[in-house]
């Protein structure tokens, strides 16, 4: 994998956590969906760039990586946290997990056909 797709879906990645673990201190519009939603999206966003790399080091597509992320995440939620982790289970949850993951399928495609433009 070129170094800078790499760095990007890293930083990505990077991103997600932070933006789920900064959510409690969002006081914007709409804070129940946030505080309800948000950390779902976010965990999901941060999956999707980590499978990303995994699957692109081996040889896989993003489709391979956005389903093997949204299968973790959907196993997460309907699994209560794997059994080892809290998690509240809302069904809308599996929504927002589907959201995460294409946003971030949007933004690496987008992001990586700009960065092979410019190389």
């Amino acid at each position: 994998m070129h170094p800078a797709p790499f760095a990007l879906r890293l930083g990505f990645a990077l991103l997600g956590v932070g933006l789920l673990l900064a959510k409690h201190w969002y006081r914007g519009s709409l804070p129940g969906v946030v505080q309800c939603y948000g950390g779902n999206v976010t965990a999901s966003f941060a999956v999707y760039f980590i499978a990303a790399i995994a699957a692109s080091r081996h040889g896989f597509s993003r489709i391979a990586a956005a389903g093997a992320a949204l299968l973790a995440v959907e196993a997460f939620e309907l699994t209560d946290g794997f059994g080892f982790m809290s998690n509240v289970f809302d069904p809308a949850d599996l929504l927002a997990n589907v959201f995460g993951i294409a946003a971030a399928l949007a933004v690496d495609l987008a992001v990586t056909r700009r960065v092979s433009e410019t190389s």
